[in-house]
């Protein structure tokens, strides 16, 4: 009896993922972030694994282990682009700017991130998939990164396309599959609903507003750029529909999320798939020797430090990293710290391990790590909640202060602002995090709700991708909104007819009461004359 439940339970996942012949999937991930790639890389993985015949072309060069039925094309990004990023990095990491310098520098810098798009486009590798291909392509996954005229692709090879998106749902990801983003109840993308409030107040609700307000117009502003890019790309093919039709004819959407566990709990529609995690492997594998060895030494414990793959230690001020330093090197625990530049380090310790790479999620899976310091993206903050480690957060740009606000919110840890970091202050944190049990009990049983779901995120990505490729591009999933325009979809017909129902019953009555009134004041005259006479 024992061995047949142990039978049942490997053959489980064969059993709820029906087999779908090796089909041959083109992925295409034009972003700039290395840590976007490992999570796009970490489901193409997933699809090779089972079987499919995937070729993948990015802008970046992964880390690829190498696969029998993996085919990689680069199709690099400019010089100039790289140079923007770089800049735009270091200075994000070495001055703090206002709301509204930031928000300038963030529509400058998507300007710049969709002329890139367009770039990787035109690549010779890339066009030569779609003008000359020697592959028969049965579906497209699109990593988004605000490229959606990228699905002309798609388009020209007839096949499905699914979207990617590395974060978790913001408006922009959402009117790709027609979710419900009611500013009421969902809040934006830095907008935190603090543990315990299951509603927003009044300021959080006007806040989420205006954020979502100035989303929609932003988003109306990059369609009709991204319209213009597809009519450049392929507005010369008589025979391919328009932007907007290619568009509605996305079938599914991949985004990195968990709602059960992350929440708040949003409405979907069935085209969104969560794979929230996708990038965490189900059983870590083994460390390299040396740092195997290192972290079997870590007695005390072991705490792991990186900053991510976007922003290099040398950006910063030397102070702010020479305090850090100086904090890690007399605690009792081992140190992991990811380092780029291994000729120039910030000191020597002899509890401190530097390498310029790291395999973040077998190092959080190890038993002895006791503490996470991270610049809070969102790949990392997963890891961590799903092997159960406490955070100090450092964020630096983009999501990651609001990353960082949720898991603090949470309960899992502690954020420091890393401008204005002081030794005391980096001090405190870790000790406060090693030493209150309460983090990392927060966090462990986020950590059960956060692995409990009917099918890994992994076997999620297998299972809907064939469900695609079964159902011809599974469009009956899609909802109405996609196909309505404008009007239609907010009933502004229907108001107006209301409106115009309500006016013209307003003009009647008006109408009967002056005829009603007249009607009176002449029975009153009339009784008048007859009281005279």
């Amino acid at each position: 009896m024992v061995g047949g439940n142990v039978l049942l339970m490997l053959l489980a996942p064969l059993l709820v993922l029906p087999v779908v012949n090796g089909a041959n999937i083109l992925g295409m991930f034009s972003t700039f972030s290395p840590s976007h790639l490992i999570v796009h890389m970490s489901m193409m993985r997933a699809l090779a694994d089972r079987g499919h015949n995937v070729t993948i072309v990015t802008s970046l060069k992964p880390k690829l282990v190498p696969h029998e039925n993996i085919t990689h094309i680069l199709a690099p990004l400019s010089e100039q682009y790289v140079a923007f990023i770089n800049e735009y990095m270091e200075n994000s990491a070495k001055e703090k700017h206002s709301m509204a310098m930031t928000f300038l520098k963030m529509i400058a810098g998507t300007g710049q991130l969709m002329d890139s798009q367009y770039e990787f486009l035109l690549h010779p590798n890339v066009r030569a998939l779609h003008e000359q291909p020697q592959v028969k392509f049965d579906l497209m996954i699109l990593g988004f990164v605000f490229n959606d005229y990228q699905l002309g692709v798609a388009a020209k090879l007839g096949i499905p396309a699914i979207i990617s998106w590395v974060g978790v749902p913001f408006s922009f990801v959402d009117d790709e599959v027609g979710n419900i983003y009611d500013p009421a109840y969902v809040p934006n993308v830095n907008v935190v609903q603090h543990k315990g409030l299951r509603v927003m107040g009044f300021g959080l609700r006007l806040r989420n507003f205006v954020g979502w307000l100035l989303l929609k117009g932003i988003g109306v502003a990059l369609d009709v750029r991204m319209n213009s890019y597809y009519i450049r790309a392929f507005g010369a093919d008589p025979a391919l529909p328009s932007y907007q039709d290619v568009k509605r004819r996305v079938s599914l959407l991949f985004y990195n999320y968990h709602s059960h566990s992350e929440g708040p709990v949003r409405p979907t529609v069935p085209q969104s798939i969560e794979i929230g995690g996708v990038q965490i492997k189900e059983q870590p594998d083994p460390l390299p020797k040396e740092l195997a060895e290192f972290m079997a030494n870590a007695t005390e414990g072991a705490i792991f430090f990186s900053l991510g793959t976007n922003v290099k230690g040398s950006y910063f001020k030397p102070h702010i990293m020479e305090a850090i330093f100086k904090v890690l090197a007399r605690q009792p625990l081992r140190v992991i710290w990811k380092w780029d530049d291994l000729q120039h380090k910030p000191g020597q310790a002899a509890n401190i391990y530097y390498h310029n790479w790291l395999p973040q999620d077998d190092i959080l899976a190890h038993p002895h790590t006791k503490l996470f310091i991270t610049h809070a993206g969102k790949g990392g903050i997963a890891e961590a909640q799903y092997h159960g480690v406490p955070m100090l957060a450092l964020p630096v740009f983009g999501d990651q202060p609001g990353n960082a606000e949720h898991m603090v919110s949470a309960g899992f840890g502690l954020s420091l602002d890393l401008l204005t970091l002081t030794e005391d202050g980096l001090e405190q944190g870790i000790r406060e995090l090693l030493h209150n049990p309460a983090y990392r009990q927060n966090v462990r049983k986020f950590s059960q709700l956060y692995r409990d779901r009917p099918l890994t995120a992994r076997q999620s990505v297998v299972y809907w991708t064939e469900y695609v490729m079964r159902h011809n591009g599974a469009y009956h999933l899609q909802s109405p909104w996609l196909h309505m325009n404008f009007v239609a979809r907010h009933n502004l017909d229907v108001y107006a007819c209301l409106l115009l129902a309500l006016a013209v019953s307003m003009f009647v009555f008006v109408l009967l009461l002056r005829f009603v009134l007249r009607q009176l004041r002449r029975l009153i005259r009339s009784k008048d004359k007859v009281k005279k006479n």
